[in-house]
Protein backbone atom coordinates (compact mmCIF):
# COMPACT_ATOMS: atom_id res chain seq x y z
CA UNK A 1 0.00 0.00 0.00
CA UNK A 2 1.36 3.41 -0.98
CA UNK A 3 1.85 6.24 1.52
CA UNK A 4 -0.87 8.22 -0.25
CA UNK A 5 -3.35 5.33 0.11
CA UNK A 6 -2.49 4.88 3.79
CA UNK A 7 -2.90 8.60 4.55
CA UNK A 8 -6.12 8.71 2.54
CA UNK A 9 -7.63 5.85 4.53
CA UNK A 10 -6.56 7.43 7.80
CA UNK A 11 -7.95 10.88 6.95
CA UNK A 12 -11.21 9.35 5.68
CA UNK A 13 -11.73 7.26 8.82
CA UNK A 14 -10.91 10.23 11.05
CA UNK A 15 -13.34 12.45 9.12
CA UNK A 16 -16.15 9.88 9.33
CA UNK A 17 -15.51 9.47 13.06
CA UNK A 18 -15.59 13.25 13.51
CA UNK A 19 -18.91 13.42 11.64
CA UNK A 20 -20.37 10.56 13.69
CA UNK A 21 -19.30 12.25 16.92
CA UNK A 22 -20.71 15.63 15.85
CA UNK A 23 -24.09 14.20 14.82
CA UNK A 24 -24.69 11.56 17.49
CA UNK A 25 -22.21 11.50 20.39
CA UNK A 26 -21.74 15.28 20.74
CA UNK A 27 -18.54 15.14 22.80
CA UNK A 28 -15.55 17.46 22.36
CA UNK A 29 -14.20 16.52 18.93
CA UNK A 30 -10.86 15.03 19.95
CA UNK A 31 -12.32 12.98 22.82
CA UNK A 32 -15.27 11.79 20.73
CA UNK A 33 -13.08 10.75 17.81
CA UNK A 34 -10.73 8.82 20.09
CA UNK A 35 -13.68 7.04 21.71
CA UNK A 36 -15.05 6.07 18.29
CA UNK A 37 -11.65 4.62 17.36
CA UNK A 38 -11.36 2.83 20.71
CA UNK A 39 -14.81 1.27 20.40
CA UNK A 40 -14.09 0.20 16.81
CA UNK A 41 -10.80 -1.37 17.93
CA UNK A 42 -12.53 -3.20 20.79
CA UNK A 43 -15.23 -4.51 18.43
CA UNK A 44 -12.56 -5.84 16.05
CA UNK A 45 -10.80 -7.54 18.97
CA UNK A 46 -14.04 -9.08 20.27
CA UNK A 47 -15.15 -10.42 16.89
CA UNK A 48 -11.69 -11.69 15.94
CA UNK A 49 -12.51 -15.30 16.99
CA UNK A 50 -15.31 -15.26 14.40
CA UNK A 51 -13.60 -13.20 11.70
CA UNK A 52 -9.81 -13.22 12.12
CA UNK A 53 -9.22 -11.82 8.64
CA UNK A 54 -10.93 -8.49 9.40
CA UNK A 55 -8.91 -7.83 12.55
CA UNK A 56 -5.68 -9.00 10.91
CA UNK A 57 -6.22 -6.60 8.02
CA UNK A 58 -6.94 -3.70 10.39
CA UNK A 59 -3.92 -4.59 12.54
CA UNK A 60 -1.64 -4.68 9.50
CA UNK A 61 -2.92 -1.26 8.47
CA UNK A 62 -2.24 0.25 11.91
CA UNK A 63 1.14 -1.49 12.16
CA UNK A 64 2.23 0.27 8.96
CA UNK A 65 1.90 3.62 10.75
CA UNK A 66 5.14 4.48 12.53
CA UNK A 67 3.41 6.36 15.36
CA UNK A 68 6.49 7.80 17.03
CA UNK A 69 7.88 9.04 13.69
CA UNK A 70 4.50 10.47 12.66
CA UNK A 71 4.07 12.33 15.95
CA UNK A 72 7.58 13.23 17.18
CA UNK A 73 9.00 13.94 13.73
CA UNK A 74 5.89 15.19 11.95
CA UNK A 75 2.71 16.28 13.67
CA UNK A 76 4.45 17.81 16.69
CA UNK A 77 6.03 20.56 14.57
CA UNK A 78 2.62 21.73 13.37
CA UNK A 79 0.75 21.24 16.66
CA UNK A 80 3.27 23.13 18.78
CA UNK A 81 3.64 25.96 16.27
CA UNK A 82 -0.14 26.28 15.91
CA UNK A 83 -0.50 26.48 19.69
CA UNK A 84 2.41 28.89 20.19
CA UNK A 85 1.39 31.34 17.46
CA UNK A 86 -1.89 32.05 19.29
CA UNK A 87 -0.37 32.58 22.75
CA UNK A 88 0.07 36.20 23.79
CA UNK A 89 3.34 37.37 25.34
CA UNK A 90 1.37 39.55 27.76
CA UNK A 91 -0.43 36.53 29.21
CA UNK A 92 2.79 34.52 29.45
CA UNK A 93 4.60 37.48 30.96
CA UNK A 94 2.08 37.90 33.76
CA UNK A 95 2.26 34.19 34.61
CA UNK A 96 5.92 33.53 33.78
CA UNK A 97 6.87 32.34 37.26
CA UNK A 98 4.21 29.61 37.73
CA UNK A 99 4.63 28.57 34.09
CA UNK A 100 8.40 28.26 34.44
CA UNK A 101 8.18 26.40 37.75
CA UNK A 102 5.47 24.02 36.52
CA UNK A 103 7.18 23.36 33.18
CA UNK A 104 10.72 22.85 34.52
CA UNK A 105 10.64 21.99 38.22
CA UNK A 106 7.27 20.26 38.00
CA UNK A 107 8.28 18.09 35.05
CA UNK A 108 11.58 17.03 36.63
CA UNK A 109 9.95 16.32 40.00
CA UNK A 110 7.14 14.36 38.35
CA UNK A 111 9.65 12.32 36.36
CA UNK A 112 11.44 11.23 39.54
CA UNK A 113 8.30 10.66 41.65
CA UNK A 114 6.40 8.71 38.99
CA UNK A 115 9.50 6.72 38.08
CA UNK A 116 10.25 5.81 41.69
CA UNK A 117 6.68 4.86 42.61
CA UNK A 118 6.28 2.87 39.39
CA UNK A 119 9.55 1.05 40.05
CA UNK A 120 8.41 0.10 43.57
CA UNK A 121 4.94 -0.94 42.37
CA UNK A 122 6.26 -3.13 39.55
CA UNK A 123 8.77 -4.73 41.90
CA UNK A 124 5.94 -5.50 44.35
CA UNK A 125 3.94 -7.08 41.50
CA UNK A 126 6.88 -9.24 40.42
CA UNK A 127 7.36 -7.23 37.23
CA UNK A 128 10.54 -5.51 38.38
CA UNK A 129 12.45 -3.36 35.89
CA UNK A 130 15.70 -1.36 36.28
CA UNK A 131 15.28 1.99 38.03
CA UNK A 132 16.49 4.01 35.03
CA UNK A 133 13.90 2.29 32.86
CA UNK A 134 11.18 3.24 35.35
CA UNK A 135 12.44 6.83 35.17
CA UNK A 136 11.98 6.62 31.38
CA UNK A 137 8.29 6.02 31.99
CA UNK A 138 8.25 8.95 34.42
CA UNK A 139 9.83 11.21 31.79
CA UNK A 140 7.49 10.29 28.94
CA UNK A 141 4.30 10.49 31.01
CA UNK A 142 5.09 13.77 32.80
CA UNK A 143 4.55 16.28 29.92
CA UNK A 144 0.97 17.57 29.91
CA UNK A 145 -1.21 17.99 26.83
CA UNK A 146 -3.98 20.62 27.00
CA UNK A 147 -5.41 19.91 23.53
CA UNK A 148 -8.57 18.21 24.72
CA UNK A 149 -9.18 20.45 27.72
CA UNK A 150 -8.63 23.98 26.35
CA UNK A 151 -11.97 24.08 24.51
CA UNK A 152 -13.76 22.87 27.64
CA UNK A 153 -12.02 25.47 29.79
CA UNK A 154 -13.13 28.25 27.44
CA UNK A 155 -16.72 26.98 27.27
CA UNK A 156 -17.15 27.01 31.06
CA UNK A 157 -15.48 30.40 31.45
CA UNK A 158 -12.29 29.50 33.30
CA UNK A 159 -10.11 32.46 34.23
CA UNK A 160 -7.59 33.80 31.75
CA UNK A 161 -4.93 33.27 34.40
CA UNK A 162 -5.51 29.51 34.61
CA UNK A 163 -5.83 29.15 30.87
CA UNK A 164 -2.47 30.90 30.41
CA UNK A 165 -0.84 28.73 33.07
CA UNK A 166 -2.03 25.42 31.60
CA UNK A 167 -1.30 26.39 27.98
CA UNK A 168 2.07 27.96 28.81
CA UNK A 169 3.19 25.00 30.91
CA UNK A 170 2.29 22.47 28.23
CA UNK A 171 4.09 24.39 25.48
CA UNK A 172 7.41 24.18 27.31
CA UNK A 173 7.17 20.91 29.23
CA UNK A 174 6.63 19.01 25.98
CA UNK A 175 10.06 20.08 24.80
CA UNK A 176 11.71 19.54 28.18
CA UNK A 177 10.04 16.15 28.58
CA UNK A 178 11.43 14.96 25.26
CA UNK A 179 14.94 16.18 26.23
CA UNK A 180 14.81 14.43 29.64
CA UNK A 181 13.49 11.27 27.98
CA UNK A 182 16.35 11.23 25.45
CA UNK A 183 18.96 11.82 28.17
CA UNK A 184 17.55 8.96 30.26
CA UNK A 185 17.36 6.75 27.17
CA UNK A 186 21.07 7.33 26.58
CA UNK A 187 21.90 6.71 30.24
CA UNK A 188 19.89 3.47 30.29
CA UNK A 189 21.82 2.02 27.36
CA UNK A 190 18.63 1.10 25.50
CA UNK A 191 19.52 3.32 22.55
CA UNK A 192 22.94 1.69 22.34
CA UNK A 193 21.37 -1.77 22.54
CA UNK A 194 19.11 -0.87 19.64
CA UNK A 195 22.19 -0.06 17.56
CA UNK A 196 23.87 -3.34 18.42
CA UNK A 197 26.48 -2.21 20.95
CA UNK A 198 26.84 -3.80 24.36
CA UNK A 199 26.47 -0.77 26.59
CA UNK A 200 26.38 2.98 26.33
CA UNK A 201 29.44 4.79 27.66
CA UNK A 202 29.11 6.17 31.19
CA UNK A 203 27.82 9.73 31.37
CA UNK A 204 28.69 11.92 34.34
CA UNK A 205 26.73 14.86 35.68
CA UNK A 206 28.82 17.36 33.73
CA UNK A 207 28.14 15.53 30.48
CA UNK A 208 24.42 15.46 31.22
CA UNK A 209 24.49 19.19 31.94
CA UNK A 210 26.30 19.88 28.68
CA UNK A 211 23.84 17.73 26.77
CA UNK A 212 20.90 19.62 28.27
CA UNK A 213 22.61 22.95 27.57
CA UNK A 214 23.20 21.96 23.97
CA UNK A 215 19.66 20.67 23.44
CA UNK A 216 17.86 23.61 25.07
CA UNK A 217 20.33 26.48 24.62
CA UNK A 218 21.09 25.53 21.03
CA UNK A 219 17.36 25.32 20.27
CA UNK A 220 16.79 28.81 21.69
CA UNK A 221 19.65 30.27 19.66
CA UNK A 222 18.59 28.55 16.44
CA UNK A 223 14.93 29.59 16.90
CA UNK A 224 15.98 33.21 17.49
CA UNK A 225 18.05 33.33 14.30
CA UNK A 226 15.58 31.54 12.02
CA UNK A 227 12.59 33.34 13.54
CA UNK A 228 14.23 36.76 13.03
CA UNK A 229 15.12 35.97 9.41
CA UNK A 230 11.52 34.89 8.74
CA UNK A 231 10.24 38.04 10.45
CA UNK A 232 12.38 40.21 8.18
CA UNK A 233 11.07 38.36 5.13
CA UNK A 234 7.47 38.86 6.27
CA UNK A 235 8.05 42.60 6.69
CA UNK A 236 9.13 42.90 3.06
CA UNK A 237 6.01 41.39 1.47
CA UNK A 238 2.29 42.11 1.68
CA UNK A 239 0.76 38.99 0.19
CA UNK A 240 -1.02 36.64 2.54
CA UNK A 241 -0.42 33.55 0.37
CA UNK A 242 3.35 34.12 0.52
CA UNK A 243 3.25 34.96 4.22
CA UNK A 244 1.21 31.87 5.15
CA UNK A 245 3.71 29.79 3.19
CA UNK A 246 6.59 31.42 5.10
CA UNK A 247 5.02 30.49 8.46
CA UNK A 248 4.56 26.93 7.22
CA UNK A 249 8.18 26.81 6.09
CA UNK A 250 9.30 28.15 9.46
CA UNK A 251 7.45 25.45 11.40
CA UNK A 252 8.58 22.58 9.18
CA UNK A 253 12.06 23.78 8.27
CA UNK A 254 13.07 24.84 11.78
CA UNK A 255 11.82 21.58 13.31
CA UNK A 256 13.68 19.48 10.73
CA UNK A 257 16.86 21.56 11.08
CA UNK A 258 16.85 21.40 14.89
CA UNK A 259 16.21 17.66 14.72
CA UNK A 260 19.14 17.11 12.36
CA UNK A 261 21.42 19.18 14.63
CA UNK A 262 20.31 17.13 17.67
CA UNK A 263 18.74 20.15 19.34
CA UNK A 264 15.33 20.27 21.01
CA UNK A 265 13.07 20.72 18.01
CA UNK A 266 9.90 21.17 20.14
CA UNK A 267 11.45 24.03 22.13
CA UNK A 268 12.79 25.64 18.95
CA UNK A 269 9.44 25.66 17.18
CA UNK A 270 7.60 26.92 20.28
CA UNK A 271 9.99 29.87 20.67
CA UNK A 272 9.73 30.73 16.96
CA UNK A 273 5.94 30.45 17.08
CA UNK A 274 5.72 32.75 20.10
CA UNK A 275 7.98 35.34 18.44
CA UNK A 276 6.10 35.28 15.15
CA UNK A 277 2.68 35.17 16.79
CA UNK A 278 3.41 38.31 18.81
CA UNK A 279 6.14 40.55 17.40
CA UNK A 280 5.66 39.29 13.85
CA UNK A 281 1.88 39.62 14.02
CA UNK A 282 2.10 43.25 15.20
CA UNK A 283 4.87 44.59 12.96
CA UNK A 284 5.12 42.31 9.91
CA UNK A 285 1.54 41.38 9.00
CA UNK A 286 -1.44 43.28 7.66
CA UNK A 287 -4.92 42.71 9.07
CA UNK A 288 -5.80 40.49 6.10
CA UNK A 289 -2.64 38.43 6.56
CA UNK A 290 -3.28 38.01 10.29
CA UNK A 291 -6.80 36.69 9.61
CA UNK A 292 -5.57 34.23 6.99
CA UNK A 293 -2.62 33.05 9.07
CA UNK A 294 -4.92 32.47 12.06
CA UNK A 295 -7.47 30.60 9.94
CA UNK A 296 -4.79 28.45 8.30
CA UNK A 297 -3.14 27.37 11.56
CA UNK A 298 -6.44 26.84 13.35
CA UNK A 299 -7.48 24.49 10.54
CA UNK A 300 -4.13 22.66 10.58
CA UNK A 301 -4.39 22.32 14.36
CA UNK A 302 -7.94 20.95 14.24
CA UNK A 303 -7.26 18.44 11.45
CA UNK A 304 -4.06 17.07 12.98
CA UNK A 305 -5.58 16.83 16.45
CA UNK A 306 -8.49 14.78 15.11
CA UNK A 307 -6.10 12.47 13.25
CA UNK A 308 -3.78 12.17 16.27
CA UNK A 309 -6.54 11.21 18.69
CA UNK A 310 -8.00 8.79 16.14
CA UNK A 311 -4.57 7.15 15.92
CA UNK A 312 -4.40 6.86 19.71
CA UNK A 313 -7.66 4.92 19.65
CA UNK A 314 -6.47 2.64 16.85
CA UNK A 315 -3.22 1.83 18.68
CA UNK A 316 -5.27 -0.54 20.87
CA UNK A 317 -5.19 -3.00 17.94
CA UNK A 318 -1.41 -3.40 18.16
CA UNK A 319 -1.07 -3.04 21.94
CA UNK A 320 0.40 -6.17 23.54
CA UNK A 321 -2.23 -7.24 26.06
CA UNK A 322 -1.12 -9.02 29.25
CA UNK A 323 -3.38 -9.18 32.29
CA UNK A 324 -0.59 -8.29 34.74
CA UNK A 325 0.45 -5.35 32.56
CA UNK A 326 -3.12 -4.03 32.48
CA UNK A 327 -3.29 -4.25 36.28
CA UNK A 328 0.01 -2.35 36.45
CA UNK A 329 -1.45 0.21 34.03
CA UNK A 330 -4.48 0.67 36.28
CA UNK A 331 -2.16 1.24 39.26
CA UNK A 332 -0.08 3.72 37.26
CA UNK A 333 -3.10 6.02 36.89
CA UNK A 334 -3.33 7.05 40.59
CA UNK A 335 0.48 7.22 40.74
CA UNK A 336 0.60 9.77 37.91
CA UNK A 337 -2.32 11.76 39.34
CA UNK A 338 -0.84 11.78 42.85
CA UNK A 339 2.55 12.92 41.52
CA UNK A 340 0.88 15.67 39.50
CA UNK A 341 -1.12 16.83 42.52
CA UNK A 342 1.94 16.83 44.77
CA UNK A 343 4.07 18.81 42.30
CA UNK A 344 1.33 21.35 41.60
CA UNK A 345 0.63 21.81 45.32
CA UNK A 346 4.30 22.22 46.16
CA UNK A 347 4.65 24.93 43.48
CA UNK A 348 1.31 26.73 43.57
CA UNK A 349 0.80 26.59 47.36
CA UNK A 350 3.67 28.96 48.21
CA UNK A 351 2.94 31.10 45.14
CA UNK A 352 -0.64 31.66 46.28
CA UNK A 353 0.71 33.30 49.45
CA UNK A 354 2.64 35.95 47.54
CA UNK A 355 0.56 36.39 44.35
CA UNK A 356 -3.17 36.21 43.67
CA UNK A 357 -4.22 32.87 42.13
CA UNK A 358 -7.57 31.73 40.74
CA UNK A 359 -9.89 29.83 43.10
CA UNK A 360 -9.31 26.09 42.88
CA UNK A 361 -6.07 26.57 40.92
CA UNK A 362 -4.34 23.52 42.41
CA UNK A 363 -7.30 21.23 41.79
CA UNK A 364 -7.89 22.48 38.24
CA UNK A 365 -4.19 22.36 37.30
CA UNK A 366 -3.92 18.83 38.72
CA UNK A 367 -7.00 17.43 36.96
CA UNK A 368 -6.32 19.47 33.81
CA UNK A 369 -2.84 18.00 33.33
CA UNK A 370 -3.93 15.66 30.55
CA UNK A 371 -1.52 13.29 28.83
CA UNK A 372 -1.71 12.73 25.08
CA UNK A 373 -0.11 11.46 21.90
CA UNK A 374 3.42 12.67 22.71
CA UNK A 375 3.62 10.23 25.63
CA UNK A 376 2.44 7.32 23.46
CA UNK A 377 4.90 8.32 20.72
CA UNK A 378 7.85 8.35 23.13
CA UNK A 379 6.85 4.93 24.51
CA UNK A 380 6.67 3.55 20.96
CA UNK A 381 10.12 4.97 20.19
CA UNK A 382 11.71 2.55 22.69
CA UNK A 383 13.54 -0.42 21.13
CA UNK A 384 11.50 -3.61 20.71
CA UNK A 385 11.56 -5.63 23.95
CA UNK A 386 9.36 -6.88 26.78
CA UNK A 387 10.24 -3.68 28.63
CA UNK A 388 8.92 -1.58 25.74
CA UNK A 389 5.64 -3.51 25.71
CA UNK A 390 5.20 -3.08 29.46
CA UNK A 391 5.98 0.66 29.37
CA UNK A 392 3.68 1.07 26.35
CA UNK A 393 0.82 -0.61 28.20
CA UNK A 394 1.34 1.61 31.26
CA UNK A 395 1.45 4.71 29.05
CA UNK A 396 -1.63 3.76 27.06
CA UNK A 397 -3.71 3.12 30.19
CA UNK A 398 -2.76 6.50 31.69
CA UNK A 399 -3.34 8.40 28.41
CA UNK A 400 -6.76 6.86 27.74
CA UNK A 401 -7.91 7.51 31.32
CA UNK A 402 -6.53 11.03 31.14
CA UNK A 403 -8.27 11.96 27.89
CA UNK A 404 -11.58 10.19 28.48
CA UNK A 405 -12.19 10.48 32.23
CA UNK A 406 -10.31 13.68 33.06
CA UNK A 407 -11.25 15.33 29.77
CA UNK A 408 -14.96 14.60 30.12
CA UNK A 409 -15.14 15.64 33.77
CA UNK A 410 -12.98 18.74 33.42
CA UNK A 411 -15.96 21.06 33.00
CA UNK A 412 -17.51 19.84 36.27
CA UNK A 413 -14.17 20.16 38.11
CA UNK A 414 -13.75 23.74 36.86
CA UNK A 415 -17.30 24.73 37.81
CA UNK A 416 -17.11 23.25 41.32
CA UNK A 417 -13.58 24.57 41.94
CA UNK A 418 -14.47 28.10 40.81
CA UNK A 419 -17.52 28.48 43.08
CA UNK A 420 -15.74 30.79 45.52
CA UNK A 421 -15.12 33.19 42.62
CA UNK A 422 -18.86 33.24 41.81
CA UNK A 423 -19.77 33.97 45.46
CA UNK A 424 -17.43 36.92 45.59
Amino acid sequence: MSVFSLVSILITLAAVSSYFNYRYIKLPTTIGVMLVALVASLILILISPYNEGLRDEATRLVARIDFDQVVLHGMLAFLLFAAAIHVKFDNLGREWLPIALLAVVGTLMSTFIVGTLTWLTLDWMGLGIPFLHALLFGALISPTDPIAVVAIMKSVGVSQQLESQIAGESLFNDGLGVVVFLVLLQLSGLDAAAEGSHMSSPIDAAAIGMLLLKEVGGALLLASIVGYVTYQMLKRVDNYQVEVLLTLALAMGLYALADSLHLSAPIAVVVAGLFLGNHGRLFAMSEKTRDNVDTFWELIDEILNVVLFFLIGLELLVLPIERAWLVAGALAIPIVLAARGFCVSLIMGPLSRVTSQSPGAIRILTWGGLRGGISVAMALSLPESELRNLVLTLTYCVVVFSIVVQGLTMGKVIRTSSKPLARS
